[in-house]
Formats: structure tokens, C-alpha cells, sequence
């Protein structure tokens, strides 16, 4: 085997993991769902009166419910198990998104460099990554040692605490590694001069924290952060390094805590629920049932003006329904439109900014991962929080269609003519029978008592992997493989983000910042309109630098007690921050789903974020209609 070939194989050393862990984890939770929802079942069935005559001539009621309290301990270990599982392929993934340069960042000021200045700053970048792990491998490691000495087991599955802990310093290990193979690299790519600038600008922003004991915690924290982030470090690794560099000079928590709270902070039932959706949409994507989407949208509302620019929309609000995801939504639906519009006629920045646009509804229209990650923030009901998301997200996909439709007539882009009788349109919705069961899955599954959250998204995951492979059968098992992957190292770049979050929350928490932001805006005013569109515009502006998943967790602890001190039920909160934020997904520098829609068209983003201009109106038209009417938000709860 060439060196070469060797070390390409060492570079994928942690995708077998992340592969069978996460088809794993969907396993064991689709078990568990199976297994409590029978036992329940049948448990009820003998315990009602009025089944007890006929079922006593199979067996004594007494009998049946005796035996099935006897097998309740058959799923106490899934839950837990799938969880350790969960945090381990969550952190084993960033290894591979060091080594790719993959984690959300913000790159505004990156990418006003030349190539030799940015590659001097990724040496800055890489040498912060790999003092950050350094300190995680070290707490963890003495974690690790801590639980050999003092031992404890876990609840259900009896094993010493050790064995789940130790993901710590082995995945901080192989980001150690992987920081140190990307400063090799770059090492070719520079002279030791500029090297070496790197190298000192990396020293020059830890200095502060080690040079400086007077500066307040809050001061420092702050910061800190703003700096890594218009330096370009990945928004997780920011607010890791930002904590940390602010414990060790002041003090403001012990630094061994740290290693505790990367791993308790991930562990949590409900945010499994984000890699699940991934799982979903990435899966039935792949599965090829976008296309039969688009066939049932084609027919509602293809024959008129800018037919096939409704039916992207729609079909977005469709497949919104199944992934929760942005740019999950754009990648499977522009794929199929894009190019379909630009082959009828339409002007192709108009297509991918209108694609761009209507993939935000991915993230308003339930399950919806932001949804997900504000209620675990927000420690609000998630089933709450996607039944207010129904009607902001249909009146935004009809705003959007509205613009649409004036466009494309004043353009005289006009429908395609075809079949749209009732028998074609049945026809169509039976086609995609499959994709349309997915919602009422997911939906049904959590209102109907049923399913959990993270049950009814590992439900959803495994049904889009059989319809995917075994009834559409597009979805090969090289298919599978690479959205595995995908779906794995999408959600764990999310996941640790949070698990960073929640030591900088713990930080601001006890140096009483959100308490402080709140008491100083009603000190300017009391008034609630005021306040609601201080806190719009402040979205808005978050929106264009930040990544909305990594604002949510960052602002969340911020704004929440300012809202709720005004009288904002926090549901309909969550609803104005996920839309406010998922407007960011078209705006420049950082609109992720501009930067899809760019690729599948070919087109520069400028003159897609330009052609996105009347959308973007509409969309803060609906913003404020959304903050100003909470009963479009609440009226289903």
C-alpha cells in the first residue's frame, strides 16, 4: 500500500463509526418507540373492562398484565444507549470537519484576503483548534481518571461511567491530531517566514488571557468571542476558546468543570431528535422523493403564470415538512427546479434566488431543527414550538408564491399546459404517497401522544431509509453510505456548537448578563413595540454574520428574559427568532442557502442575493406580521 493510499485510509478512520452509529441509534429508538407503544397498548387493552370477557377466553387479564410488567425492563437500557452512542459519533465527526475545514464559521474578513494571508490566518486558526482540544483532551483525561478512582455505574446499562466518558479524550485526541495534520499541510503552502506570522498572531490573541488579571469576565468573554469570530475560528471553537481563556483568567468557573459540562450538555434525549431529522430529509432526498413532490406541486399550480416557480415553492413547503433543515431543503428541491426553470424560459438568478428563499421555510414549517435547539435552549415544549411553526410557515410560502406569480407574469413566464384534471392530481398525490405520509408520521406521531420528538424523527429516519431503498429503490447502498456520513458530521457540527454554548451560557449565567441586557433596554424604554423591533432589526443583523442554529444558542439566554419580561409568551418568542434568523439564510456574507442555489445554478451569489431582494421584503413583510399578530403563531396550541 503507497503512503499515499495509507493515509487517505487514516483520514477516514472515523466514518465506519459515524456510519453504524448512527443507523444504530435509529434502530434502538425505533425499537423503543415499537416496544413502549405495544406495551402500552396491550397494558390498556387488559386493563379496560369492556375487553376483559373476550379476552379472557385467550387469557386471564391478571395474567397478561402481570406479564407485561414483568418485560417493562426490556427497553429501560435504549434510551440510554442510544444516547452514549449519540455523543460519541457527535464529537468522533469534528475530527473529520477540522480535517476538512468544514464547521460554520464566519468568513466576511477571510475572504477579503489573498491566498497567502488566509492560509497565514488558518495557522493562527489551527494552532488556537489545537490549543482548545489540548485543554479538553487533558480535562477529560483526568476526568477518565476521577471515574477509575471514585467509580460509579450508569442507571440502566450497569457499566462504570468511564467507558462513555472516554470520548472525550479520545475525540479530543484525534482533533489534536487532525489540527496537527492541517498545520503540516499548510506548512508546505508557506514560507517558515509567514509561517512563523501565524504562528505569533496565534500567541498574540492568547496573551490577553494569561497577561491580563484585572478585565472583568463578562469583558473578557465577550470579547474573546467577537475577535475568533472575525478571525474566521469555527463559531464552536470560538465559544470553547472564548470560555476557557476566560476561566483561566478570572476564575469565573473551575476549568475542570469544562469536560463535565461537554458531555452532560449533549446528553439529552431531545436534542437527538437534530441528527434524526438530518437523517430524514438527507435520506429521502437521496431516496429520489423530491421528484415525486415536484409531480403533485406541478399539478396544483403549474398552469399558471410562473407555473413551475409556484411549484418549486410548494414543493419546498412540502419537503420542509419532512427535513428541517435550510439548506438540506435547497439542496434537494434546486437540484430538480433550478435547472428545470432555467430550461422553460425563466431568468436563472431569479430560479435559485427563489429556491434560496423557499428553503427557509425548511426551518419554519415543522420538524424544524432550530425549533429543536430553541426548545432545548429555551427549555420550551418542541411539540409546541412545531404546532405554532404550521401557519407562520404556509403564510410565508404563500408570500413568497404571491411574489412569485407577479413576477413571472410581468415577465410573461407563463404555466406549462398539461393534465391537471382531479383524476391527474389524485394520480400525482398517490405517486408520492410516501413522502406525503412522512408529516403525518412525525406530526400525527407527536399529537397523537404516540411518539416523543426524537421518537417520531427516528421513526421518519428509518421509514425515508426502506422507502429510499426497498420501494423506490434509489437509494443504494453507496447512496446510503455517503448520507450517512453526511447527515452524522451535519448534525455533530450542530451538536458541539451546543455543548460550547452551554460553558459560555454557564459563564454569563453566573456573571448575570442576560438580567443585565434586560434591565438596561427597559431602561431606555418599556415599550413593547420598540423593544419588538430593537429585538427584529438585532435578528436580522445576527442573521447576515451568524449561522441561525449557532445564533439561537448564543442569544437565546439573552433575549428569552427581555421577551418574557414584556409579556412574549416564549413560544411565540421561538417562532419570531427561528423566522427573523432563518432570513439570514439570504443574506450575504453568510446565507448558507444562497451558497447552494449558487452551486447547482453556476451562477455568482451577488446577483442571486440581488434577484433576491423582492422575496426578502416579503419575508420581513411576514416577519412583522408573525411578531405583531402572536395568534398566527398561537392559534393551534
Amino acid at each position: 500500500m503507497t503512503t499515499s493510499a495509507l493515509s487517505h485510509r487514516l483520514n477516514q478512520i472515523e466514518k465506519p463509526f459515524l456510519f453504524f452509529g448512527l443507523l444504530l441509534m435509529i434502530l434502538i429508538i425505533n425499537y423503543q418507540t415499537l416496544f413502549r407503544y405495544s406495551l402500552s397498548s396491550l397494558t390498556q387493552l387488559a386493563s379496560d373492562p369492556s375487553h376483559r370477557v373476550w379476552l379472557s377466553h385467550l387469557i386471564q387479564p391478571e395474567t397478561l398484565l402481570n406479564a407485561l410488567r414483568a418485560k417493562v425492563g426490556w427497553a429501560t437500557w435504549t434510551e440510554e444507549l442510544a444516547r452514549y452512542i449519540f455523543i460519541w459519533i457527535s464529537y468522533l465527526a469534528i475530527p473529520l470537519a477540522i480535517l476538512s475545514n468544514s464547521s460554520i464559521r464566519v468568513d466576511l474578513i477571510h475572504n477579503a484576503l489573498s491566498l497567502k494571508q488566509r492560509n497565514i490566518v488558518w495557522v493562527a486558526i489551527h494552532l488556537l483548534s489545537l490549543f482548545l482540544t489540548a485543554v479538553f483532551l487533558k480535562m477529560g483525561s483526568a476526568h477518565i481518571a476521577m471515574q477509575l478512582q471514585f467509580p460509579q455505574t450508569t442507571p440502566s446499562l450497569k457499566i462504570s461511567y468511564a467507558i462513555p466518558y472516554f470520548i472525550l479524550p479520545l475525540a479530543f485526541g484525534l482533533m489534536c491530531i487532525r489540527s496537527l495534520q492541517c498545520l503540516f499541510a499548510l506548512r508546505t503552502q508557506l514560507s517558515w517566514r509567514d509561517y512563523g506570522l501565524g504562528a505569533v498572531f496565534a500567541l498574540l490573541l492568547l496573551a490577553p488571557a494569561f497577561l491580563t488579571q484585572t478585565s472583568s469576565a463578562a469583558s473578557m468573554l465577550f470579547g474573546y468571542f467577537f475577535v475568533f469570530i472575525l478571525v474566521g475560528v469555527p463559531i464552536a471553537f470560538a465559544l470553547g476558546l472564548a470560555s476557557v481563556l476566560t476561566i483561566l483568567s478570572t476564575g469565573a468557573l473551575p476549568l475542570d468543570y469544562t469536560a463535565q459540562i461537554a458531555f452532560v450538555s449533549i446528553d439529552s434525549f431531545p436534542i437527538m431528535a437534530i441528527p434524526f431529522f438530518i437523517a430524514a430529509g438527507v435520506f429521502m432526498g437521496a431516496g429520489g422523493l423530491s421528484e415525486r413532490l415536484l409531480g403533485v406541486a406541478d399539478k396544483l399550480v403549474g398552469s399558471l403564470p410562473g407555473g413551475l416557480a409556484l411549484a418549486s415553492v410548494m414543493t419546498c413547503m412540502f419537503f420542509s415538512a419532512i427535513s428541517g433543515s435550510g439548506p438540506a431543503t435547497v439542496a434537494a428541491i434546486g437540484a430538480i427546479t433550478i435547472p428545470a426553470m432555467t430550461k422553460r424560459g425563466y431568468n436563472t438568478y431569479f430560479s435559485a434566488a427563489l429556491v434560496a428563499c423557499a428553503g427557509a421555510i425548511g426551518v419554519i414549517i415543522p420538524p424544524s431543527n432550530p425549533f429543536v435547539v430553541y426548545g432545548v435552549s429555551a427549555q420550551a415544549s418542541i411539540g409546541k414550538l412545531f404546532i405554532a411553526g404550521i401557519l407562520p410557515g404556509l403564510l410565508m410560502g404563500s408570500a413568497l408564491m404571491l411574489a412569485a406569480y407577479f413576477i413571472s407574469k410581468k415577465q410573461g413566464w407563463r404555466g406549462e399546459p398539461g393534465d391537471r384534471s382531479l383524476r391527474a392530481i389524485l394520480r400525482a398525490i398517490y405517486d408520492a404517497k410516501w413522502a406525503l405520509l412522512v408529516p403525518v408520521i412525525i406530526l400525527g406521531g407527536i399529537y397523537g401522544g404516540i411518539m416523543t420528538p426524537t421518537e417520531s424523527a427516528a421513526v421518519a429516519a428509518l421509514y425515508g431509509l426502506i422507502i429510499g431503498m426497498f420501494v423506490y429503490k434509489e437509494l443504494s447502498w453507496s447512496k446510503l453510505w455517503s448520507a450517512t456520513i453526511e447527515a452524522a458530521a451535519t448534525s455533530s457540527i450542530i451538536i458541539v456548537l451546543m455543548a460550547m454554548a452551554t460553558i459560555f451560557g454557564n459563564i454569563m449565567t453566573i456573571e448575570q448578563i442576560p438580567e443585565t441586557v434586560a434591565q438596561y433596554v427597559l431602561s431606555l424604554t418599556e415599550s413593547k413595540t420598540i423593544i419588538l423591533l430593537l429585538i427584529i432589526a438585532l435578528l436580522l443583523v445576527i442573521g447576515v454574520f451568524m449561522e441561525a442554529l449557532a445564533a439561537i444558542v448564543i442569544i437565546t439566554p439573552v433575549l428569552l428574559p427581555l421577551a418574557t419580561s414584556i409579556g412574549i409568551n416564549p413560544i411565540h418568542f421561538g417562532v419570531i427568532m427561528v423566522v427573523g434568523l432563518a432570513i439570514g439564510f439570504i443574506t450575504p456574507p453568510v446565507g448558507v442557502n444562497l451558497f447552494v442555489a449558487s452551486s447547482i445554478a453556476k451562477v455568482g451569489i451577488e446577483k442571486i442575493a440581488k434577484a433576491a431582494f423582492p422575496f426578502l421584503l416579503m419575508m420581513i413583510a411576514v416577519l412583522l406580521v408573525i411578531t405583531f399578530v402572536p395568534s398566527i403563531s398561537l392559534f393551534l396550541l
